[in-house]
Formats: structure tokens, sequence, C-alpha cells
């Protein structure tokens, strides 16, 4: 089932129940004029292949770890690091643990 978007003054669960199998799933929490917010989980051995966003983005791992990868060097993000990339730079992510990540973008230009 689908979490719906948040609405202002909404609190959001950011941590997923541990019941079942940690499978790949992302999810927007919220998105604004200028903001998207989504919490990506990512397993351990799932691959996000090369992509690019026209803002700039944090990526902060809530739990677990990942290879972040962009200008062809990676680096290890673990649980209580963020990582800013800026806007159009293309980057993969590799998870290394089950990993939970809040992912925010900065929607230039949106209406």
């Amino acid at each position: 089932m689908a979490m719906p978007h948040a609405v202002s003054g909404q609190p959001v669960p950011l941590l997923p129940d541990q019941v079942g199998e940690f499978i790949w799933q992302a999810t927007a929490l919220f998105k604004a004029r200028d903001l998207e917010v989504m919490r990506l989980m990512l397993p351990a051995g799932k691959i996000l292949p090369e992509h690019q966003v026209a803002g700039e983005i944090t990526v902060q791992c809530l739990r677990g770890a990942v290879d972040f990868v962009c200008n062809r060097q990676s680096q290890r993000l673990n649980a209580g690091e963020l990582l800013y990339l800026d806007g159009g730079v293309a980057h993969g992510l590799v998870g290394v643990e089950d990993a939970v990540l809040l992912v925010t973008i900065v929607l230039h230009g949106a209406a």
C-alpha cells in the first residue's frame, strides 16, 4: 500500500517497520512548489543506475550504508551522514547494507 503524501503540519514516519523482507522502494513523502522529499529503501546488493535531476539534492542515510557513485568515484555513505550534490550531476547508488535514505530535491522553475 502506498504512503499518502504528507500535508502541512503532519508527522511522517521515516523508518519502516522491520517486519518482512526488505524491498526496493521509493516513496514520495511530499512535493511542494520548489521541493520534493522522498524516502528510498535500497536493499544490500541493489543498484540504482546512474541518473540525474535538474535541482540540487541532499541524501541523508538514516539506516544502513550505500556507495554513492558520481564523477566516476564511489564514496561510502553511512547511517547518520548527509551528502549534498549540485543539480545536473549524474549519480548512482549501490546498496552495501539494507539502507533507508531521505532524499531532498530542489525543483527549480517548478510551477
